[in-house]
């Protein structure tokens, strides 16, 4: 591995790893089930997928480059994360009005059948778009993938090559994540650690959605 490819292999792991709304989306459905925590995770690499495939074929700067569309993008990204941060929060108030088991927590969902598969779409979907909504990621990789791009070399391979390793970092991380999550989960499920895990991240998503409504607003 070049010196270039491991300075790039750095970069992406701590920009996948790094705590954010894609972290929160994360954990606060593992808490529900290791199913819908796994599925969030992949739905997020899907949209780093999005991303990526963007700035490979030079799609990212056409959305960068033309304000309308990039602010649509960041309204959307924005309204969806209020969105997913407000039920979060609510989620956190209703725990805290319910009567459940101090060690257990509310019984689990069955792990099969129509409402499960639905469950499991739902988180999918939330990982996607939280992901794929996020109008600082196309702005990251069209910055970050020609650096590592060596003059001389075919910019097409590359980019693919390096776009490759964030998704793969992501398909690795996230998913620990939600394991992580589910391994813990007779502690985590716990009726007062759920309700804070549910309004620290909530308050997490809410924050950050209203940033970037703040953002577009004042740009």
């Amino acid at each position: 591995m070049d010196g270039q490819l491991i300075a790039f292999t750095g970069i992406a792991a701590g920009m996948v790893t790094m705590p954010g709304a894609d972290f929160a989306v994360v954990v606060r459905n593992a808490l529900d089930s290791r199913r819908a925590g796994v599925a969030t995770a992949v739905g997020v690499a899907g949209g780093l997928l999005v991303h990526t495939a963007l700035a490979v074929a030079g799609l990212a700067a056409v959305l960068v480059a033309v304000p309308a569309l990039f602010g649509a993008v960041q309204l959307l990204g924005g309204v969806y994360l209020l969105y997913l941060g407000v039920g979060a929060l609510i989620a956190a108030v209703r725990r805290t009005g319910a009567h459940t088991d101090s060690a257990t927590g509310p019984a689990a969902a069955p792990a099969d059948g129509p409402a499960a598969l639905l469950g499991t779409a739902r988180s999918l979907r939330q990982g996607f778009l939280t992901n794929a909504l996020n109008p600082k990621a196309p702005v990251l990789f069209l910055s970050l993938l020609p650096q590592f791009v060596p003059a001389g070399e075919p910019a097409l391979p590359r980019t693919l090559l390096l776009a490759t390793m964030v998704v793969a970092m992501a398909l690795v991380w996230f998913p620990a994540v939600a394991l992580l999550v589910d391994r813990l989960g007779n502690w985590l499920r716990r009726p007062r650690v759920t309700r804070a895990l549910e309004a620290t991240t909530g308050a997490l998503l809410t924050a950050l959605g209203g940033v970037l409504l703040i953002e577009l607003v004042l740009a």
